[in-house]
């Protein structure tokens, strides 16, 4: 969408993309993140956890929305969303 004019600050209020971060050490592979993702974000893979496990990954960073779902739904709280710029 392209603004008439643009703000003087649009670059340091503009949205910085999302970056989901999976704890590989705590991923258990349930899969609820891959089943609710609302825009299919993420994926099953064939890695395998230290303890044994099927591990998610991230399948397409630029579908990510940053709307937090995942990390929400994960029972293991092995995921979590960086944003650009704030790492925690």
């Amino acid at each position: 969408m392209k603004m008439w004019r643009t703000p003087f600050d649009l670059a340091e209020k503009a949205i910085k993309p999302p970056k989901v971060v999976i704890d590989k050490e705590r991923c258990k592979g349930c899969g609820y993140c891959v089943e609710f993702c609302p825009k299919e974000a993420l994926r099953t893979s064939e890695e395998l956890s230290p303890k044994g496990y099927t591990l998610v990954e991230v399948a397409d960073e630029s579908k990510c929305l940053g709307c937090g779902l995942c990390e929400v739904l994960c029972p293991e709280f092995a995921i979590h969303l960086e944003i650009a710029g704030n790492e925690s």
